[in-house]
């Protein structure tokens, strides 16, 4: 239920001066650069939750700095846990997940814009049974999903992720909005769904986007998170992405 996906890469048509892969910020960079994107990523809730997440997306043709095919590759692993009202005690829950998509992402000079399709396989093992809980062991699902990334001003961010998969139709969906606070980091609202055919919930908070440690760039989240079994808590999350 993590997903990390975190600003794509944007080359003006006409010059080599192009929007940086995490936030927007113009920069100097070369034409052959950017192949392999990878993000990874964590959240962590006080509803008992915790999952992880890593991204590989990769040019097959050309580079990540302009139109063209993509491919995805994701890994998804957490744990969770909740009252079981039809066993009265607390179930535990594991989830893995494994995605492989097919895509295409069109860049413009202050935006990019991608669509993806392919399968996902997801376990999920429960501590004990738990007859009111639909979505356990391991299937194969339709996925889909699509990244719209914006620079509305120089100053400004907007971006948007979401998925869908036939396999327990599981869903999640982010928005964020950002104001430069300086150069190519942005701070704003974000706001998450995510949910299946046993969970659903939302989140609400803030971010700082777009701050580097070393060859990495980074975002940091955190805010109020609801479900619909635990209802009111907190959430934190932090994103990495490197590319090459």
């Amino acid at each position: 239920m993590l997903p990390a996906l975190l600003g794509l890469l944007a080359l003006a048509p006409t010059s080599t001066l192009a929007a940086d892969w995490y936030t927007g910020a113009a920069q100097e960079v070369a034409g052959d650069e950017w192949i392999v994107a990878v993000d990874a990523g964590a959240t962590v809730t006080t509803n008992n939750s915790a999952f992880g997440t890593i991204t590989a997306t990769i040019a097959p043709v050309g580079n990540l700095l302009n139109d063209g095919l993509r491919v995805r590759l994701q890994g998804v692993a957490g744990t969770y846990s909740y009252p079981g009202a039809a066993v009265r005690q607390t179930v535990t829950g594991v989830q893995q997940e494994g995605t492989v998509m097919l895509g295409y992402e069109w860049i413009w000079q202050q935006a990019a814009l991608a669509g993806y399709i392919g399968m996902n396989v997801r376990s999920n093992e429960l501590s004990i049974l738990d007859p009111g809980n639909p979505v356990v062991g391991t299937g194969l699902g339709v996925k889909v999903a699509a990244d719209l990334y914006v620079n509305p001003t120089e100053n400004t961010l907007f971006s948007a992720n979401a998925s869908y998969s036939t396999l327990f139709n599981a869903y999640y969906a982010r928005i964020r909005a950002g104001v430069a606070v300086v150069p190519g980091v942005f701070v704003g609202p974000e706001a998450t769904l995510l949910g299946d055919e046993f969970f659903n919930g939302w989140r609400a908070g803030g971010h700082i986007t777009g701050f580097a440690i070393g060859p990495m760039k980074f975002s940091l989240g955190a805010g109020y998170a609801f479900d619909r079994i635990r209802k009111g808590g907190y959430y934190t999350s932090v994103d990495g992405r490197i590319a090459f």
